[in-house]
C-alpha cells in the first residue's frame, strides 16, 4: 500500500472526525482525537474503542444503540471494538445517579444478562470487528499490593467529585468503601487494554475521565472520552424507556418498528437521523434544509422510518414495511376484513367502546385496555393513543390494538 500525501492524509482525518463528532455531546479532547487519528491513518494501525457494558440491564431499545452506533460508525473506519462486560465490576454495582447502594449482582445473574447483550449488540456493531472482554479476566487477578497501589493513584477528595457520593457524603447516607472502587476498576479495565477512545453516556463523565487520569499515571497515552446524549422516547419529553413505554425496540416486528418510528414528534426528527441512524452529515444537512425550506416532516419522517427499519430488518423488509403503512394508515386502504362497529350516541369516549372490544376478544378488561395505550400499543387513524380518557374520532374511527386488531367504530345516526 502506498503512503497517502499530506492533503490525502488530512482529507481523510477531517471525515472520520466529522463522522465521529456526529451527534455526540462533548468529546474531550478533540484535538488529541485528531492526532490519534492522523496516527491511524499514517501508520495503518486502528484505534482500540472501549465500550464497557453494564450487564445489569440487558435488554436494548434504541436509546441504548445511540453509543452502539458510533462504535459501529468508528469500525467502519477500520477501528477495532473492545466491549468489555462488567462482569467483575457488576458485583459492585455502579452507584451512578442513586442514592443508595446497588444490589450486587451474582456472577450467575451477569454472565445470562451478558448473553443476552450478545445476541443483540451485534445487530448494530461488526462482529468481525469486535473484541469481547470479561473484565474479570484482570481485575479478579490483581493481589492485595496492587489494589493498594491503583487506589493511591486518587484521593477521597477527588473520588468524593462525584456528585451522587458527594450528594450521599453531605446527606450523611452510607457510602461502602468497596463502592469508591468502581471507578478505579473501569479506569483500570482503560488502562489494560489500552483504549484510545472510551464511549458512553453523561452518566459515566466521573468514570471515563478516571481512565484518563490512570493512564497517564501509568505513563500511557490517555484515552479519548466521547460523551453520547440520552435519546428522547417517542412522547419526545423523556428519555427512551420500556417502563414509560415510549421506545422502539430493536427486536420489533419491521412493521411495528416503523409505524413507531413514524411517531417521532417532528422536533426530533433530524436528532434520531444523528442519533439512531448512519447517515451521513451532510445528507442530514441536506434534510434539514428540506425541513426549514417548509417541506412537510411527515415525508422526511418516512425517509426516517425506512432508514431505521432497514438497519435492524433489511431494505426489503424495510420497503414491505413502508407499504404496509402507507396502505393502512395513510391510503385508506385497510385490512379487508376490518370488524365495522356503530356505536350509540352515548359512546363517545375510548373507556365506552371497552365492551365492544371485550366481546370481539381483543381485550380482557378495560383495565388491560389502559395497559395497553400505557404501553403505546393502541392507535387511532394513524396517532398513538396517549391517554384511555380521550374521545373517539368520530367519524370512522380506525383503531390498531396491538400488532394485528383493526377495528372501525363510527356512531348511530340520528332519527
Amino acid at each position: 500500500m502506498e503512503p497517502f500525501n499530506d492533503a490525502e492524509i488530512e482529507t481523510l482525518v477531517a471525515e472520520q472526525l466529522k463522522i465521529m463528532k456526529k451527534g455526540t455531546l462533548e468529546i474531550l479532547q478533540e484535538d488529541e482525537l485528531a492526532g490519534k487519528i492522523r496516527r491511524s491513518v499514517t501508520g495503518h494501525k486502528p484505534l482500540t474503542i472501549k465500550l464497557g457494558l453494564d450487564p445489569s440491564a440487558p435488554d436494548i431499545h434504541l436509546g441504548h444503540t445511540v453509543v452502539l452506533r458510533k462504535v459501529r460508525q468508528m469500525q467502519e473506519f477500520g477501528h477495532r471494538a473492545v466491549i468489555i462486560i462488567g462482569d467483575f465490576t457488576g458485583k459492585i454495582g455502579d452507584p451512578t445517579g442513586r442514592s443508595k447502594t446497588r444490589k450486587q449482582l451474582s456472577e450467575e445473574q451477569v454472565r445470562e444478562n451478558a448473553a443476552t447483550y450478545m445476541e443483540q449488540i451485534f445487530k448494530v456493531l461488526d462482529r468481525e470487528k469486535t473484541e469481547v472482554r470479561f473484565n474479570s479476566e484482570w481485575l479478579a487477578k490483581l493481589d492485595f499490593e496492587a489494589v493498594i497501589r491503583l487506589a493511591a493513584s486518587t484521593t477521597v477528595a477527588r473520588l468524593l467529585e462525584r456528585e451522587d457520593f458527594s450528594n450521599r457524603y453531605h446527606k450523611q447516607e452510607p457510602i461502602g468503601l468497596h463502592e469508591f472502587f468502581y471507578p478505579l476498576m473501569q479506569a483500570y479495565d482503560s488502562a489494560h487494554i489500552h483504549a484510545d477512545i472510551e464511549l458512553g453516556g453523561t452518566d459515566q463523565t466521573f468514570n471515563i475521565l478516571m481512565g484518563r487520569t490512570l493512564q497517564k499515571s501509568m505513563g500511557q497515552e490517555a484515552q479519548i472520552a466521547v460523551f453520547m446524549p440520552l435519546l428522547e422516547g417517542l412522547d419526545g419529553v423523556e428519555k427512551m424507556s420500556k417502563s414509560l413505554g415510549n421506545y422502539i425496540g430493536v427486536d420489533e416486528a419491521p412493521e411495528v418498528m416503523f409505524k413507531k418510528a413514524m411517531e417521532v414528534p417532528d422536533h426530533l426528527i433530524l436528532r434520531y437521523f444523528e442519533l439512531v441512524t448512519d447517515l451521513h452529515p451532510d445528507e442530514i444537512e441536506a434534510l434539514s434544509t428540506r425541513l426549514s425550506g417548509g417541506e412537510n416532516p411527515r415525508n422526511i419522517k418516512i425517509l426516517l422510518a425506512e432508514n431505521i427499519t432497514g438497519l435492524y430488518h433489511g431494505a426489503q423488509a424495510a420497503a414491505k414495511a413502508k407499504e404496509y403503512f402507507l396502505s393502512v394508515f395513510s391510503g385508506g386502504e385497510l385490512p379487508k376484513d376490518m370488524p365495522h362497529i356503530t356505536c350509540s350516541e352515548g359512546e363517545k369516549m375510548l373507556l365506552d367502546i371497552v365492551p365492544h372490544l371485550v366481546a370481539k376478544g381483543v381485550v380482557t378488561s378495560g383495565s388491560d385496555f389502559r395497559r395497553l395505550i400505557k404501553q403505546g400499543g393502541v392507535s387511532m387513524n394513524g396517532t398513538r393513543v396517549a391517554e384511555a380518557n380521550m374521545p373517539l374520532d368520530i367519524p370512522e374511527a380506525v383503531l390498531k390494538i396491538g400488532k394485528k386488531n383493526f377495528l372501525c367504530f363510527d356512531t348511530v345516526l340520528d332519527s
